[in-house]
Order: C-alpha cells, then structure tokens, then sequence
C-alpha cells in the first residue's frame, strides 16, 4: 500500500497541544481533517487556533497565504465519533491512560468503518495493550509524533503485536508524505526515543545527587564538549519536569523496574514542590538566572605533556597543542603509563575508571580528560586527577587544555567522568534496543538525531569509540558505583568482541 491519497479525510481525536499540531501537518499536506475532542468547545478553540498559527506562518514567509488559507478551509471541529465516519485515517492523542484509550479505540472502531488505520499518538503506553479486545487489532497501531509536531521531523511508526504491515507501510509512507521522517520500532516500553534518551537524564541527576558539580556546569559539559544541543537540566525544565520525570517512571516500571530506568529522587522532589521548570517560572533555573559553570582559573602551560593513547578521539587534542607550539609526547597505546614527562603532565582520555586507579599502575600522576564530540572543535572539557595528586600536576594539566584553547572545568575524582559515561550508557542502550528487536541500527540512530537533536547516533557513536571502549567503560563503572545499573547485555559483549577498541 502507498501512501493515504490527500483526498481522504483524516481524523484527531483530542485537541490539546499534540493533537492540534497533528491536525495542522495533516491539513498542510492536503487532507481534510476532523478535530474531536471530549470536552465542549475545545476542538472549536484548537481549529481556530490552528488558523492563527497558519496565518503566522503565511505572514513570516514560511508558508503562501494561498496555502496556508486552504490548510485552514480543511480544519472542522466535530462533535462526536459518529462525525468520524469515512476517516482513512485516525490519530488519537488523548490523555495518557490506557482505560480511556481502550474505551476510546472501542468506539473508533464502531464508527469509523472496516477501511479506517485507527492510530495512537502514546509516548509511553503499549499500542498492544490499547487494541486488546478490539475485534480488528491489526489495522491499529502507534503514529508518535514529538511536540511541536509541524516542527519536528521525526515520527515514530510503531508495531503492536497485531498490526498489520501493510498498515505499517501505509502509516510510514504517509508519513513520508507529510513531510517527516518516519522510523520503524515494536512496542516495548519508551519505544525508541524514550527507551534511549533515560540515561542522557539519568547520569546527570547521578552525578548531580553525588555532589560532583552543579547543574550548569553539567549542562555546559554536555554541549560544549559532548556536542548536544541543550544540557539534561536545562532540557528538563523546558520539557517540564514533571512530565520526563513520569515518562522515567514509566519506562521503569514497564521494564520491572529495572535499575538501569531508575528515577531520580532528587527530580521527584523537584515535581512534589512544584518546580516544574520553564511552565512554573521556576526549576533547575529560574526565568531571569542561570548560573554559570565552573571553570579553572588561567594556569601555566607545562614544559611537556604526554597523551597517552593515539588513533582515537585525543588525537584532535594533539593537534591543538601542536598548533599552539606546546611539546607533545605521543603514547601508542592505552596500557600502564611507562612515560616520565620532565615537569610536565600525562593526559590520558577517561576509560570508565577513577584517576587514582589508573595512576596506581603508572609511574606518572595521570590527567583524566573527559570525552568530546570532536577535540578539534570543542571549547570545554573536564578533567579529575587523584585526590591526592600533587597540585602543580592538576595546575598542568589545566595549563595544557588552555593552551590548546579549551576552557576546563575540574571534577572531583570521579568514575567515568561526565561526557563519557553518559555518551558509553547511551551508545549501550542504542544497541540494546537494537539487540531486542526494537529497532533497526538506521533507525535507532535516525530516532535520537531527529527526536531528540543528539549530536550522532548512539550505533554511530559505539562504531566510532569502538564497542570495546563502550564495554569497558561499563564495566568499569559496575565496579566502581553499581554492578546491576551498569551492567553490560550480551549483545554489547559480543559487539565489542567483534568491533574492535576504537578509543
């Protein structure tokens, strides 16, 4: 099957945030849609907010007032399923409770006819559980689109237990011709995107619950050297915190509470005292202050420095000393440190241990440099050291970064850093969801870039360090913080067997 022609009429059920900005792609590409919802005047509001929206657009340009002028004549708010009869098409977004959502589907099924694809816009409850007892599960499945709909990309295609493919083929290749980019997942709890992104939140309330650093300086962390677009904190109060927080929780209990979905207590307490982030003027931040991050005072550049590991990712790091004239001594590999540097300093890129680990098998104090996205273009970094290193080796160390023109922010001794032990549980749970059926390696990577604006995919990403480095950096963790939180599937194992060290 193609995609639904323009000519037949869509259907949205629930008119809040989500369902209008369904209606307005829906519109846009052609079809005539029908706004339902339960409460009394609400679909009305939604249509006409949905006309104003258009008009906005039509006057910034980015749509012809032509266009945006019959997008707005297809829009009519209806009042009860009956008035949903003939819909090719139906989208449900209604509240997140899988009673009413049966109840709903029950009678979408009754009015629509046997030709209607009758879809849910869930983020967090199972498209099988929501077509149990309907008499043709196999024309429902999940249509999941990410807010604000007409502005994000991605829409994620997903498969109850019993939906048909043709369905399936017909859901993406609409999707398509709305002008989004559709993936393919199953139904499993958080399906791609919020399956993957809980560690991105996660090991930051981790690291923040610990007392490692504050929220702005793991937010700078994350974007300007791991390369994502906003920081967990930040990102978390524009979602609202109440909403990632019952998305979490969710996600824990479909998974039977497994410890690696563990919520944060810390954002729970957050959400008990009503700061909720940007909607309550008040979260990690407020509205008028933010924070800035801690960052080392100017230091010295060493007479020397030694990198201990090339052909990975501080190789961008050596040629931004090269460049600044600063003496680099190139270690080969990523055994015990062997080098001496003369009043110098020894820079090795974190692997998931503590500095004072590593140092304990070296004849030099050790620099832990936290991972980037690209040394090359990064312009902060973190760095840990023994606690009971010598200060001028920590002060070298940060003299070197500087010199290669980063910014530097020092951390306490801490396992696997900020950036890297984020970047190795999201690469984990990537694969993962691939390993489970969930997703194929395209779409996994396609998700998170497009869902969630992740700097790369989380395959790419394992690809890239090398699934050994991913492995290792897991393992190490167990040991040093929780053996079941951060323990590695058999599929990563068998990854990294096979995929080479990377980093």
């Amino acid at each position: 099957m193609a995609a639904l022609d323009h000519t037949i009429p869509v259907g949205v059920v629930g008119a809040g945030t989500m369902g209008a900005g369904i209606a307005q792609v829906a519109a846009m590409a052609g079809h005539p849609v029908r706004v339902l919802d339960a409460l009394p005047g609400v679909a009305e509001r939604s249509v006409d907010g949905i006309g104003q929206r258009l008009a906005k657009l039509a006057a910034k340009d980015r749509a012809t007032a032509g266009a945006a002028d019959r997008a707005g004549a297809r829009l009519a708010a209806v009042r009860s399923m009956a008035d949903l009869a003939g819909s090719g098409l139906v989208v449900e977004a209604a509240v997140e409770d899988l009673a009413v959502k049966r109840e709903l589907f029950a009678e979408l099924e009754k009015a629509c006819g046997d030709r209607a694809i009758l879809t849910t816009n869930t983020s967090s409850l199972s498209v099988t559980d929501i077509a149990e007892g309907l008499v043709e599960p196999a024309r429902v499945a999940g249509l999941h689109f990410f807010n604000p709909a007409p502005v994000l990309a991605l829409v994620e295609v997903v498969a109850g237990a019993a939906s048909s493919e043709a369905v399936l083929r017909t859901l993406t290749d609409t999707a398509r011709a709305w002008g989004k980019t559709p993936v393919r997942c199953a139904s499993t709890p958080g399906f791609i995107v919020n399956r993957v992104a809980r560690p991105y939140y996660a090991e930051a309330f981790r690291l923040l619950e610990a007392g490692v650093t504050d929220p702005s300086t793991l937010d700078a962390l994350l974007r300007e050297a791991g390369g994502f677009r906003m920081g967990p904190f930040e990102l978390t109060d524009l979602i609202g915190q109440d909403v990632n927080s019952a998305v979490t929780r969710s996600v824990w209990e479909a998974f039977d509470r497994d410890p690696r979905f563990e919520p944060s207590t810390l954002q729970e307490s957050l959400v008990a005292d009503g700061r909720l982030g940007s909607k309550s003027g008040r979260g990690f931040y407020t509205t008028d202050e933010r924070p800035g991050p801690a960052t080392a005072p100017a230091a010295s550049p060493p007479r020397g420095v030694v990198v201990n590991g090339a052909g990975g990712p501080l190789d961008g790091f050596v040629r931004r000393l090269a460049a600044a004239r600063v003496p680099v001594t190139v270690g080969r590999d990523l055994g015990p440190v062997r080098l001496h540097p003369a009043d110098g300093v020894v820079i090795r890129l974190t692997d998931g241990r503590t500095a004072a680990a590593v140092t304990a098998e070296s004849t030099a104090t050790v620099v832990l440099v936290d991972l980037a996205l690209d040394f090359e273009t990064a312009t902060r970094v973190a760095i840990s050291a023994p606690d009971d290193a010598p200060p001028a080796a920590v002060e070298a160390g940060v003299g070197c970064l500087q010199a290669a023109g980063l910014a530097v922010t020092v951390l306490p001794d801490v396992a696997g850093l900020v950036v890297g032990r984020t970047v190795a549980m999201i690469a984990a749970f990537g694969a993962d969801a691939v390993d489970a059926g969930v997703a194929s390696e395209d779409d996994v990577d396609t998700a998170m870039r497009l869902g969630v604006n992740y700097p790369r995919g989380p395959i790419e990403w394992g690809d890239r360090l090398g699934w050994r480095w991913v492995r290792e950096m897991l393992d190490a963790l167990a040991a040093a913080e929780d053996p079941r939180r951060y323990r590695v599937p058999d599929g990563l194992r068998e990854r990294a067997d096979h995929g080479g060290s990377g980093a």
